[in-house]
């Protein structure tokens, strides 16, 4: 069954495509002139917006669930106002819902004091000539800079990723935390449920907000610079063969401004010295 305001839009489509009066408009969609002129003087804004908040909220839920929490919100909107208003916002119709992420807090940046106070971590992209994509897994301690791991491969999982951290703590011990986005290799189950288990918590940045992960970034873009887009690479071994000179070059040699002009190896032993 087609409602009045259905009707209108009709009756507005007819005039604006073919010219017709109102009333051959309306005669054609057997719509009173009278009910197309008639604009309602309620104000239902109110019930609108709190209507989509609990949407917003509660996505699955239906009309009982969303009236009762309006009553026990202390609103006294009759069911009757409510139940139109939900029907006119179409809210009755089956809705398409996206998993959402949990809201992410904003946190500042600061250098750790300590190393393995605070790891970063992040994906990188690039191609090799065969036209084959890559990604490139970066571990970072914020407190040196040092970097940590680096893994080009064709692809990688929370297991790859969870396996990574495995290593290094084999050879420089557990982080309290380690910084990273909401990319889907971050929120694997298996990388979280090792995490909890030896007690590493995991950071994660606000979507769409690199910079709170700028201490990786800058290095992302040291290695794009004098690695990735310096070179061309035909196969995933030549990638792994100048990441290592890379990665060599940068712990050792690297001078870091931040670091009073040390490199990250040079920087880590001064301040266990201390």
């Amino acid at each position: 069954m087609v409602d009045s305001g259905d009707r209108r839009n009709v009756v507005a489509y007819l005039q604006e495509t073919f010219a017709v009066s109102v009333t051959r408009a309306c005669q054609a969609t057997r719509l009173s002139k009278s009910v197309y002129y008639y604009r309602s003087s309620k104000d239902d804004t109110e019930v609108e917006e709190k209507l989509s908040e609990l949407v917003e909220i509660k996505p699955t839920r239906g009309f009982p669930y969303y009236y009762g929490r309006i009553r026990n919100e202390g609103l006294i909107w009759n069911h009757k106002r409510v139940k139109r208003v939900y029907n006119k916002m179409k809210l009755n119709l089956r809705r398409k819902r996206k998993r959402r992420l949990a809201a992410r807090s904003k946190e500042t940046l600061r250098p750790p004091a300590t190393l393995n106070e605070i790891w970063s971590m992040d994906f990188m992209h690039d191609t090799l000539t065969t036209g084959r994509k890559v990604r490139i897994l970066n571990i970072l301690d914020d407190c040196n800079r040092e970097a940590l791991y680096m893994e080009p491969d064709y692809s990688h999982s929370g297991y790859s990723v969870k396996r990574a951290i495995e290593q290094i703590i084999d050879w420089r011990g557990k982080p309290t935390a380690i910084r990273c986005d909401n990319g889907p290799e971050f929120l694997s189950h298996v990388l979280v449920d090792f995490c909890s288990q030896n007690e590493i918590e995991l950071k994660y940045i606000q979507p769409g907000k690199p910079t709170q992960n700028a201490y990786i970034e800058r290095f992302n873009r040291s290695y794009r610079e004098d690695v990735l887009d310096a070179y061309y690479f035909e196969n995933l071994k030549e990638l792994q063969e100048q990441t290592i000179i890379f990665i060599t070059d940068y712990n050792n040699f690297h001078p870091h401004k931040s670091l009073k002009k040390m490199s990250p190896l040079k920087y880590s032993k001064q301040i266990t010295q201390l």
